[in-house]
């Protein structure tokens, strides 16, 4: 093996990133040592590519970015024992502390000590990485590994529509972006009646048709909560998941839910937001559930039972652009636009 490899590295705050020679990452007794076939690209990694302020305030460069992975296993440390050399695995990206309460209770999604692979450590945008052996999830080797890089962010998916019931329920998906178009087939295989997909953008919603959904909503174009209504005998809907953390999205949901509906909130609002707690939520009996993350390993678990019983097939679509590292500037071009849905970085791949 080299001594060296290529990474995308965030050198300095500001936009931008460079491909850099470094040096392969060393490994301690129970870490994992991962040749990157696939690293898929998150809304995470735009934001600190872009350097929002959120990345400005939490970023602390020089760092490799990335979090979303599929590799090889090409070397274990000593006390090793979850993987072996030549395994494919993916990481799940919170690397927790072991020690708060909400880990004392198994709660491990929720840490109050949380590091992030490519926000607080050198992540997966690079040839090799360095994993904790905690982290590990061995994939099966029929699964290409575009579509192993995508369980993480798939897991955000599976928490959100899976943490209450689905069969037979009206399920109102608001926001299409890759997470958001997800759900919609694990909500279909979970039994729901019907998926109703809601955006703004066309590309996305026909994604969204694509992977399943019954009915599309373009709210620029007609009115959301009618024709949510529409659908489903006048009442609205029986579960929404709110992936957008657009305001306005927001308020058309907790409109759009029947009474007594589950809210799950996913989608992360850029700023505070004001809405009528009152009318649409206390009087109307809405369960609001706030999602982070997956849980640490039940959603793993499940996603795997899920991609085993057939949804790698249906995810197929939702992978639009695969890319070589050397191509970063144009994968982040792809995001910003919006005429994609998940970009997959493989380092492997030639210019």
């Amino acid at each position: 093996m080299a001594e060296t490899m290529r990474a995308l590295r965030k050198l300095e705050a500001g936009p931008g990133a460079i491909l850099q020679q470094v040096p392969i990452p060393t490994i301690g007794p129970r870490d994992v040592l991962v040749k990157v076939r696939a690293a898929s690209v998150c809304g995470t990694d735009y934001h600190i590519y872009t350097w929002d302020p959120w990345s400005a305030n939490r970023v602390k460069p020089p760092l490799t970015i990335g979090h979303e992975l599929a590799g090889e296993v090409v070397a274990v440390g000593r006390e090793v024992t979850a993987c072996k050399v030549g395994d494919y695995v993916s990481a799940e990206t919170h690397i927790v502390c072991n020690r708060c309460p909400r880990c004392h209770v198994g709660e491990y999604h929720l840490c109050e000590n949380t590091k992030i692979l490519g926000v607080d450590t050198d992540g997966v945008f690079a040839e090799y990485v360095a994993v904790p052996e905690q982290n590990v999830w061995v994939n099966d080797k029929d699964i290409p590994f575009e579509l192993q890089s995508i369980q993480e962010p798939l897991g955000n998916a599976v928490h959100t529509a899976l943490n209450g019931e689905l069969t037979a329920r009206s399920v109102l998906v608001t926001g299409c972006g890759p997470i958001g178009i997800m759900s919609i087939p694990v909500a279909k295989m979970a039994g729901a009646e019907i998926v109703i997909a809601m955006d703004v953008n066309e590309y996305r919603l026909d994604l969204a048709r694509q992977l399943g959904a019954d009915l599309l909503i373009n709210p620029t174009k007609e009115d959301p909560i009618e024709a949510v209504r529409s659908v489903t005998r006048g009442y609205g809907a029986d579960v929404v998941l709110e992936m957008s953390g657009n305001p306005t999205a927001i308020r058309q949901s907790l409109k759009a839910a029947r009474n007594g509906a589950r809210v799950s909130l996913l989608g992360l609002p850029g700023r505070p937001l004001e809405l009528d707690l009152g009318a649409d939520v206390v009087m109307r009996g809405l369960v609001l559930q706030g999602i982070t993350g997956r849980k640490m390993w039940q959603t793993w678990y499940q996603v795997r039972s899920l991609y085993r019983a057939g949804l790698a097939e249906r995810l197929k679509p939702l992978v639009t652009h695969r890319l070589p590292l050397e191509q970063v500037d144009t994968a982040m071009e792809l995001m910003g636009s919006g005429r994609s849905g998940k970009v997959v970085l493989m380092p492997d791949l030639k210019a």
